[in-house]
């Protein structure tokens, strides 16, 4: 997530939005927890696990 962008993507808005501002926070949920925030479809789940992975952190359950 990079919060200097001008223009937020929707998902973005929606982990902001719950107070999800870093990977470590996201990381706290699961990948069934995170489509029930408007915003986040499918593919903004599959960046996030991809992201999760590459720094060793995988999304809970």
């Amino acid at each position: 997530m990079r919060p200097a962008r001008r223009h937020r993507t929707a998902a973005t808005r929606a982990l902001l939005g719950a107070g999800l501002t870093t990977l470590d926070d996201v990381a706290r949920h699961t990948a069934d927890e995170l489509p029930a925030l408007h915003g986040v479809g499918p593919k903004a789940v599959r960046v996030l696990t991809g992201a999760l992975q590459r720094q060793g952190s995988p999304l809970r359950g």
